[in-house]
């Protein structure tokens, strides 16, 4: 399996999805097609989940993101959730935000509590 590395953009998040089970997504997400740049985001997760067979721990550093990229990390999430509950594995997502940026903390806890996923949020 190899590793999924994006580069940060202005409009887009850095991805680093470690084939090990550390995936790491950072940064603001605003694209024109945000169901575009999260397509291999996606497929890449499948394929993972299917063939890997390990735990996950995702680490999620958002500054901003669109109603049409949650939407996406929400169908992220749903993939590990089908995930955990199908297998042996563990999954700990790891939600960090600013002390002061009460929308992101907002946006972690409205997901966490449509996931059945373990969430830790984080202050820095």
């Amino acid at each position: 399996m190899e590793h999924l590395k994006l580069d940060k953009t202005k409009f887009t998040l850095a991805i680093d999805f470690n084939p090990n089970g550390t995936l790491e997504m950072e940064g603001s997400s605003y694209p024109e097609s945000a169901a575009e740049f999260f397509a291999p985001v996606y497929d890449w997760l499948n394929r993972f989940v299917s063939e890997v067979g390990t735990n996950i721990t995702l680490n999620l550093r958002f500054d901003y993101l669109n109603t049409s990229s949650v939407k996406c990390v929400l169908n992220i999430l749903e993939i590990l959730e089908s995930y955990q509950e199908n297998s042996d594995s563990k999954i700990v997502i790891n939600w960090y935000s600013e002390e002061d940026d009460e929308d992101i903390f907002e946006t972690g806890e409205e997901l966490a509590e449509d996931s059945s996923l373990n969430f830790n949020f984080i202050s820095y």
